[in-house]
């Protein structure tokens, strides 16, 4: 019994240790992309801001922080 049991504790932790790549195009490993680069032609991007604007996306993300913050919605 107990050696049942090891031997499936062994196997799971060897199946479960052995990740596959999971990128479509599994030869070309790149760096990701900075997010103020992409969402081209996004319906969900704000009116005016085009992609590359790295200040606009600053000051974007600024204004969404200072939405969330608790501190400034209860005083």
């Amino acid at each position: 019994m107990i050696r049942a049991l090891l031997i499936s504790i062994l196997a799971l932790t060897v199946f479960g240790c052995s990740e596959k790549i999971q990128s479509q195009d599994k030869e070309r490993v790149s760096g990701d992309v900075p997010p103020y680069k992409g969402a081209v032609n996004d319906p969900y991007v704000i009116k005016g801001w085009t992609a590359g604007n790295k200040t606009e996306w600053d000051k974007q993300m600024h204004e969404r922080a200072q939405t969330q913050n608790e501190y400034l919605k209860v005083n």
